[in-house]
C-alpha cells in the first residue's frame, strides 16, 4: 500500500489522519473477515491468501476478480497435480514423480504468465501453495472451500483500499 503502488490511494497522503484511518480500516476488515471465515469454517489462513493475491496488482474491481481467478486456476492446478502423483509415484517411484510432476506445473503456470488477461503468475502460485498448504482430500469440494477463504480475503482486501479513499474524501 506505499504510495509508488497508487499515489492517489490516502496511505499516499502525508496527513496524520489519513494513515490512522487507512490503518484502522485495514485493521477492522482483516478482523472482520478474520471472523466471517471462522463463521463459514474456512481456514483464516487460506482468507489471507485472497488478502495477498488482491495487492499484487490491479488495486481495482478488475484486477481483484482477475487475480482472485488466478488463484482459483492455481488451487484447480494444485488439485490435478495431486491426483496425478500417486498413479504416477506408483509407476516410476516417488523421486521421480514429483519432480516431474512440479516441472509440469511449472512450466504450464509460468507460460500462462503471458496470456492478455489472467496473467497474474504471483496469483497462480498462491493458489498452488494454498492447495499443497491446506493438506485437503482432493476434490472440488476442497477447492471450492480453499476458493470461499480466498474470496473472503479478496474482498476485504478490496475493502481495506477503496473505502479509506472514500472516507477521506468525505472528510
Amino acid at each position: 500500500m506505499s504510495s509508488s503502488i497508487h499515489p492517489a490511494h490516502p496511505a499516499a497522503t502525508p496527513s496524520r489522519y489519513g494513515f490512522v484511518i487507512t490503518t484502522m480500516v485495514a485493521a477492522t476488515t482483516a478482523a472482520l473477515a478474520a471472523a466471517a471465515s471462522l463463521a463459514l469454517s474456512v481456514p483464516v489462513w487460506a482468507m489471507f491468501v485472497g488478502w495477498i493475491a488482491f495487492f499484487t496488482r490491479g488495486l481495482d474491481t478488475r484486477g481483484a476478480l482477475e487475480n482472485l481467478a488466478c488463484v482459483g486456476f492455481g488451487l484447480t492446478i494444485g488439485l490435478l497435480a495431486s491426483l496425478v502423483i500417486p498413479p504416477l509415484a506408483a509407476v516410476a517411484g516417488a523421486g521421480l514423480a514429483l519432480p516431474v510432476v512440479v516441472f509440469v506445473v511449472a512450466l504450464s503456470v509460468v507460460a500462462l504468465r503471458g496470456l492478455p488477461i489472467l496473467n497474474n503468475l504471483l496469483g497462480y502460485f498462491l493458489g498452488l501453495v494454498a492447495w499443497f498448504a491446506a493438506h485437503l482430500e482432493p476434490s472440488l469440494e476442497s477447492v471450492a472451500h480453499l476458493f470461499g477463504a480466498g474470496a473472503i480475503g479478496s474482498t476485504a482486501g478490496w475493502i481495506s483500499h477503496r473505502l479509506p479513499f472514500h472516507l477521506l474524501k468525505r472528510a
